[in-house]
């Protein structure tokens, strides 16, 4: 029986273990397709975001980078490029929180850089 339960516990903390030996838990991971669908719909939720909270008028063009956090959810760290009201492209780091099981998303910082 005891040897039973030690396998059963192995089991369950050997991933954990690894996991938490790659740093995955609460570290950055770099975004490699930067153009993933899903990546550029926070890019926009930001800008449009943004333009709610500020009156400003800026459009979205791309994300430049960007990397991510697991935590309560994901935390993405992007730089966006976007275009003033006046043309003149700018690069802006924004940080979005996102839930998905609780449809959530909330832009904690943007700023121009």
């Amino acid at each position: 029986m005891m040897m039973k339960t030690l396998i059963c516990v192995s089991l369950i903390l050997l991933p954990l273990v690894s996991v938490v030996e790659s740093g995955l838990i609460g570290g950055w991971t770099p975004i490699k397709d930067v153009s993933d669908p899903s990546v550029t719909e926070i890019g926009k939720y930001a800008i449009t975001e943004h333009n709610k909270q500020s009156k400003a008028n800026l459009k979205y063009e791309k994300i430049v980078k960007g990397k991510t956090q697991v935590v309560a959810g994901t935390k993405y760290d992007l730089i966006i490029a976007a275009k003033s009201y006046g043309g003149v492209t700018k690069k802006y780091k924004a940080v979005v929180v996102e839930r998905v099981w609780e449809h959530f998303r909330s832009l904690e910082s943007f700023k121009a850089m």
